[in-house]
């Protein structure tokens, strides 16, 4: 995962616990994650996409 260990992982939750607070993190793992999730979803339509155009070529 983004070629990080458990330890660095640790450290930049507590970074973010001491930034955001506890009661701010969970709202933000949400957002994060939808963010990533559309961010799959875009590339992976894109691809579909493209896979679809080469094979009208």
């Amino acid at each position: 995962m983004f070629g990080l260990g458990w330890q660095e992982l640790v450290i930049i939750l507590v970074i973010a616990l001491i930034i955001f607070g506890p009661k701010k993190l969970p709202e933000l793992g949400k957002s994060l994650g939808q963010a990533i999730r559309g961010f799959k979803e875009g590339t992976t339509k894109a691809t579909e996409e493209a896979k679809k155009e080469l094979k009208e070529i």
